[in-house]
């Protein structure tokens, strides 16, 4: 083997050591409960046993979404989660509701996420629990002492404009605190009438680090993920929400 050709040769090995490398460190490694679990609350903790009110949100059909973009040589992540309680008045000036997400229930590549988000193809159950321990562990989420984000919506303003579907649009102002940080927060939402009940969608975008979150990493920065987040609710509220 001539010299030229001997250096290809190991330059195409070592790239192919380091994509396995740096895709095993960003699944992570280990066992135990802490990381096996992404499940969150039972199913049963969604569905309330007590009739919904005009402007609730139904819990057990509700969900929000979040893309995760990668890095080097990460991998782009679809995570799917749910509200512990929320209600949204629409068209109120002041105190329109409040979202409260359950943190402990975010759930990295589950295909319904992957889906939502943007992305092709599924991911194994194994890599999933890692991933969830990555996420949801101390370094990242901390859900253990964090385990609520808060929405507390100030104000939820009709717009003139429609959306592109020809829905009525909404302003959707108030204050949002993840992993202990409160930062201000204005999303737009559509909303469109479905069978007695309100189908809200909306998304935002944070930054990390703007809460207090280093984004996850490994191998010096090979492999990991960006620090903005793009959030996407996916709600059905009870009725007509609407102040008075």
């Amino acid at each position: 083997m001539r010299r030229g050709e001997r250096h290809r040769w190991w330059a195409l090995c070592l790239f192919g050591v380091l994509n396995g490398l740096a895709f095993m460190l960003f699944a992570g490694s280990g066992s135990g409960p802490e990381q096996a679990s992404a499940a969150g609350l039972p199913t049963a903790a969604y569905v309330s046993t007590q009739p919904l009110e005009a402007g609730d949100v139904d819990l057990k059909d509700s969900r929000v979404y979040t893309f995760v973009g990668k890095t080097g040589l990460g991998h782009n992540h679809g995570v799917e989660g749910r509200l512990k309680s929320g209600r949204v008045v629409l068209g109120a000036s002041e105190e329109a509701g409040e979202l409260v997400f359950d943190m402990t229930s975010f759930d990295a590549d589950t295909d319904a996420a992957r889906r939502y988000v943007g992305l092709e193809g599924s991911t194994d159950k194994s890599t999933r629990q890692q991933v969830n321990a990555n996420m949801k562990g101390a370094d990242v989420l901390n859900v253990q002492k964090f385990p609520l984000a808060t929405f507390r919506i100030n104000s939820a303003r009709l717009l003139e404009d429609r959306g592109r579907k020809g829905l009525p649009e909404y302003l959707l102002e108030g204050r949002f605190t993840l992993h202990g940080v409160t930062q201000p927060l204005r999303l737009q939402a559509t909303a469109e009438e479905k069978d007695g009940r309100i189908h809200l969608k909306g998304s935002f975008s944070v930054l990390q680090t703007s809460y207090g979150i280093r984004p996850y990493s490994k191998a010096f920065g090979a492999v990991g993920v960006t620090d903005k987040l793009t959030i996407y609710g996916d709600l059905w509220l009870q009725g007509a929400a609407a102040s008075e």
